[in-house]
């Protein structure tokens, strides 16, 4: 008999790009720590696996202004982490640190502490910066060509590994009388000379509760796959249907093998939001009413000029597509965005054969082509599907993305979790004490104190 797979959970805190809906008098603030506090708590109840937070390093700019539809000041990642492991015991930390703009050193010294302090629970989420307008707030400013940001984003973790794995992991000795004291080498030296860094040192915080942060990565293009498969723990997918992500699935745990690793030392978990109802009509009904919310008019608008790379306010989001094409040369209309370095042409190609076919407005059709995957249904509908799509190798599990801050997953934890748990699907208790007992991960092997002195030579 084949042993059902374990179902991973995750809750991602939402942000930006049409998640939230501000509108609703529900909805409660970005940047105060209870609102972050109370979503946290509340998925540790539900023992979910980990609590997930994204980062912007600027400011959405449209058409020489601040865009105003999308705009959310929000503290630092670590920090918040930082304290949200104050306030929790079990639950995982995720958090996003740029791998364009941020240095091995410190990167590396912030993840070990925020997995010193909160027991063993912190992860990295891995992106990359493809754009100058993000590069302008660093002192280095300007950005990488598409195929070095995945270069850099590798020598960036190949580094910290090398950070981490310099102490060993019984290097701080307690002593009755005198406190602690180290060890005689316990502590190796780091030399990374390559085309990204020139460091050499000694890194001065202990070898962690996990030695490594479980490593998250998001990116659905080839060097983002090759990138995940080499390197991540998780990768956080974006696949909408069943085969579709059946298909990221198989794909990105086919690549493993050549990097010495298994099945399960990878897991792939979709983004999602749930919308729950009475009946699957009631569920599809509340669904449309909030992708309503979430893309308004003037926000459909904003969505198609960064395509069009033209001031498109005259048209009615209620009616057609232009039928001119987009200005090709003009990609300063939204800064802080990367459609740009997709063909502008074949995009409104594909956008008019849908229009046309599915007689959409230009507010259905960004509607459409921004959507994420979606569990909509009965809460009993919903954990069959859950369940379905990680019994049938599609996903490992899901990460909830809440529609409302902070509350918008609390029918799901109410509702679909009980379901789960009762079936024997989802844990009731937590079995271990760190994110890689959560999510089944190993703890890295050590580097070699010779590979610590030849990295990058």
């Amino acid at each position: 008999m084949t042993q059902r797979k374990p179902i991973h959970l995750g809750v991602h805190f939402p942000g930006v790009n049409a998640t939230t809906v501000w509108s609703d008098p529900r909805s409660r603030s970005q940047i105060e720590f209870d609102s972050f506090e109370y979503l946290a708590r509340r998925a540790e109840d539900a023992k979910f696996d980990f609590f997930f937070l994204a980062e912007g390093l600027r400011l959405r700019e449209h058409k020489g202004k601040i865009f105003d539809l999308d705009v959310v000041g929000r503290p630092d990642t670590l920090p918040v982490l930082s304290a949200i492991a104050g306030v929790t015991e079990k639950l995982g930390l995720a958090g996003t640190l740029n791998t364009t703009f941020n240095e091995p050193f410190e990167v590396a010294r912030q993840f070990a502490a925020l997995d010193i302090l909160s027991g063993g629970r912190a992860a990295w989420n891995l992106v990359t910066s493809p754009d100058a307008f993000t590069g302008e707030n660093f002192r280095r400013g300007g950005y990488l060509p598409y195929p070095q940001r995945y270069e850099r984003a590798q020598a960036l973790v190949d580094a910290a590994r090398a950070l981490w794995d310099s102490w060993a992991p019984d290097a701080i000795v307690a002593d009755a009388r005198s406190g602690q004291y180290l060890r005689d080498g316990a502590v190796a030296d780091f030399e990374i000379h390559n085309e990204f860094f020139n460091i050499a040192g000694t890194f001065d915080t202990p070898r962690a509760p996990q030695g490594h942060p479980v490593l998250f990565q998001a990116g659905d293009s080839a060097d983002g796959r090759e990138f995940g498969a080499r390197t991540a723990d998780v990768i956080f997918s974006a696949h909408s249907s069943f085969d579709e992500a059946r298909t990221f699935y198989e794909d990105v745990k086919g690549r493993l093998p050549k990097y010495g690793r298994t099945r399960n030392d990878l897991k792939i978990l979709p983004a999602t939001t749930a919308v729950l109802g009475t009946s699957l009509q009631d569920a599809q009904e509340k669904a449309r009413e909030i992708r309503l919310q979430q893309i308004s008019g003037p926000g459909a608008i904003a969505f198609i000029e960064q395509v069009w790379g033209r001031d498109l306010s005259q048209y009615d989001p209620e009616g057609p597509l232009p039928s001119f094409d987009p200005d090709v040369d003009n990609i300063n209309v939204t800064r802080g965005r990367v459609r740009h370095h997709r063909d502008p042409l074949a995009i409104a190609r594909t956008w008019r054969e849908l229009a046309e076919t599915n007689r959409w407005s230009i507010r259905e059709l960004v509607i459409a082509v921004t959507s994420r995957a979606q569990l909509i249904g009965t809460p009993e509908q919903v954990a069959d599907e859950i369940d379905r799509y990680v019994q049938g190798d599609a996903t490992d599990g899901f990460i909830l993305v809440p529609h409302l801050t902070p509350a918008g997953l609390d029918d799901f934890f109410d509702q679909v979790v009980p379901i789960l748990q009762e079936r024997g699907q989802f844990r009731t208790q937590y079995e271990g004490d760190t994110l890689r007992d959560h999510l089944g991960l190993s703890v890295p092997q050590r580097t070699s104190t010779l590979e610590l002195a030849t990295l990058g030579a």
